[in-house]
């Protein structure tokens, strides 16, 4: 069958058109449908509609393009945000109990994938690991696992899917938990002046880098590149160990590194790494999705959604075990259970609800989240893998 749309430049277009329409459409006309469902859906589905109905292929030439050298660009972009130091400095214990839930995405993925396998195809353990990728870092981290793993494009649309269904109950779980605070902080024993003095120390933080200049994105772009070539060199050296390390895991684990390595350095203040970045993330989304089979999507998804209640339950378990064993105040740990569950985009909102002031040390939270999100989501995935 010959398609409408086959050479790069048009399905460069289509996808890119196809995201920024739909940013477009949130910010002209802030329909309420984008508190329920947020672009990332649209952008996901639309190409997938495109290409299950021989508008766009299922593959081309610049689906393998974006997969070999997109992924680990937009990475190391995203990494350079991260002031690791400043966070561990200001958050102390609130960056522990973050780790905790951290701690209960990885191990919830094997008890959550156990309850539902059976219902699911084999290679449905790549989705838990995507879907990891996406609770403790964010979309970058999803798809860049998602590609590690070599996930089809229908599961890695079944963990989009999950993701936004447990998204919908979980975030306002987290707005309403402020008025629990008095009963919270009794529960664990959170200290009111150490909570106070937090949140003062967090008014001092500024995380802008100035107006972004025609040289930075020469600067990025350079970085960027030079990084992929490193980590496509290094990879191609390293011993595959099936079924979670391959050639792309390498890859995408040295990238990882590389652009956490660059953030303690002068790196780190060029602006516009993280619009750049994001902007990147979606084009790769929209090519994933058009890589997805409608049907495989709509024959698993009801018991995938599922395992992911179970499994935010599970992460919810062990951030409050935490807040208690470390005495947290719930803001605290509302910010932490954000930063993983919705990373940078949810964090600053949650925080915004319980105390303005923390908005800073959110987005420091998120973006620890991006570091740790790749290393901890292939462990989650390999555990799966053992139950497949």
């Amino acid at each position: 069958m010959d398609f409408p749309w086959t050479d790069s430049t048009s399905l460069l277009f289509v996808l890119a058109g196809n995201a920024a329409l739909w940013f477009f459409l949130e910010k002209r006309f802030a329909w309420k449908i984008f508190h329920f469902f947020p672009p990332l859906i649209f952008i996901y589905m639309v190409p997938a509609i495109f290409s299950n109905t021989g508008v766009i292929p299922f593959d081309a030439p610049l689906y393998s393009w974006m997969k070999q050298y997109l992924l680990p660009m937009f990475l190391v972009l995203l990494l350079l945000d991260i002031d690791i130091a400043g966070a561990m400095r200001l958050m102390g214990r609130g960056i522990l109990v973050m780790l905790a839930g951290t701690a209960g995405v990885v191990l919830g993925a094997p008890i959550a994938y156990l309850v539902v396998r059976d219902y699911l195809s084999p290679d449905a353990w790549k989705g838990f690991g995507a879907l990891a990728g996406s609770w403790i870092g964010g979309t970058g981290n999803m798809a860049a696992v998602a590609e590690g793993l070599d996930t089809p494009g229908e599961i890695f649309g079944l963990a989009v899917i999950a993701d936004h269904a447990v998204y919908l109950l979980w975030l306002p779980l987290l707005l309403a938990s402020r008025s629990l605070a008095p009963w919270f902080h009794r529960f664990t024993g959170a200290n009111e002046e150490d909570v106070e003095k937090l949140h003062r120390a967090a008014e001092s933080l500024t995380t802008k880098k100035g107006a972004m200049e025609m040289r930075h994105l020469l600067y990025l772009i350079a970085i960027a590149a030079g990084c992929t070539a490193i980590a496509a060199g290094v990879a191609e050296l390293l011993p595959p160990i099936p079924p979670v390390l391959s050639a792309n895991t390498y890859k995408i684990l040295i990238a990882t590194s590389l652009g956490i390595a660059l953030s303690f350095t002068p790196a780190r203040t060029i602006p516009g790494s993280h619009s750049f970045a994001m902007a990147l993330v979606y084009l790769f989304v929209a090519m994933m999705g058009a890589r997805a089979s409608v049907a495989a999507l709509a024959d698993q998804g009801l018991p995938f959604v599922a395992g992911a209640y179970l499994w935010i339950l599970i992460h919810g378990v062990f951030l409050i075990t935490a807040a208690k064993l470390l005495r947290v105040d719930v803001h605290t740990a509302a910010i932490a259970s954000a930063a993983n569950i919705g990373g940078a985009a949810s964090a600053p909102v949650v925080a915004a609800h319980h105390d303005e002031r923390l908005v800073p040390i959110s987005i420091l939270m998120a973006l620890v989240g991006y570091a740790v999100g790749n290393y901890a989501a292939f462990g989650a995935a390999w555990l799966c893998s053992l139950l497949a």
